[in-house]
């Protein structure tokens, strides 16, 4: 019976590879890949020959029979496309049925966008959130980020370039002028860390490009934001589709206003509307 090995690799730089991940590799009798191309090029890199198949979020379902079906005879190495799998990648699926299956899952730690980032980011990374990728729909968002508006922790997260600005607009509107540091391109050969606030993130990143990992400085004790700047953020909560309830919940969490201030304002702008 084999073990299934969750192997970090390379998040941009090749040379991050440990050479524990590489022997791992070198033995397991199978490698799944969430994109072969790119471990085959680590693969050849390192002079590795070993059989890859795709184990993907398209064929997950079908794939994970195949290779419990594999650990049965043998080692079992998953890997993402870059990173850690099941880190906002595929693979908690099939660790998962792993473990309920009897296999052994070894962890083969690595590179990490997040620890690199943090690192990078002049943030206090002592403690952290990780929110992984936010979601695409700007009112989910919105609520996910007023959620974390109030955690005293540092929060993490990702973002892909085409939906960078409209992050950075909702950061700037839930967290207005708290620090934030943007990594772009961790360990590539474009790495670039930009620190400042969301807005001036914003006038920066005109046609964002490469992967971003979004650090921003915890909560901290605030002063009340004048009610002008919450009725802004009341309106653009209701343009943006949410109900009462939770846009008044989110406004109060991003601006430390009393829920009843907050409700007072939404009702007094229902009015006018």
């Amino acid at each position: 019976m084999g073990s299934l090995l969750v192997v970090s690799t390379p998040i941009g730089n090749l040379e991050d590879v440990t050479f524990r991940a590489l022997r791992m590799l070198r033995e397991a009798q199978l490698i799944a890949a969430e994109d072969t191309r790119t471990t085959r090029i680590l693969l050849r890199r390192y002079g590795i020959s070993a059989r890859v198949v795709s184990y993907n979020e398209h064929n997950m379902r079908t794939r994970t029979p195949q290779l419990l079906a594999a650990l049965e005879s043998g080692d079992v190495a998953l890997v993402s496309e870059a990173g850690t799998p099941g880190v906002s990648d595929p693979g908690h699926e099939l660790i998962t049925a792993a473990i309920e299956a009897g296999f052994a899952v070894v962890p083969i730690p690595g590179p990490s966008a997040v620890i690199a980032a943090l690192t990078a980011s002049g943030v206090d990374m002592r403690q952290f959130t990780f929110l992984g990728f936010l979601p695409r729909r700007t009112a989910e968002r919105r609520r996910v980020l007023a959620a974390a508006a109030k955690e005293p922790r540092t929060v993490v997260s990702f973002e892909a370039p085409h939906r960078l600005r409209g992050t950075l607009e909702d950061i700037r509107d839930v967290f207005a002028e708290r620090r934030i540091a943007l990594c772009r391109e961790l360990t590539k050969a474009f790495e670039e860390v930009f620190r400042g606030t969301a807005a001036e993130a914003l006038a920066y990143f005109q046609e964002p490009r490469g992967e971003f990992t979004i650090v921003i400085k915890g909560a901290s004790e605030k002063q009340p934001i004048a009610d002008e700047d919450v009725r802004r953020r009341i309106k653009e909560a209701r343009d943006d589709g949410m109900s009462a309830r939770d846009a008044v919940k989110a406004v109060t969490a991003a601006t430390a206003r009393p829920h009843r201030e907050v409700y007072a304002l939404w009702l007094e702008l229902s009015k006018e509307a």
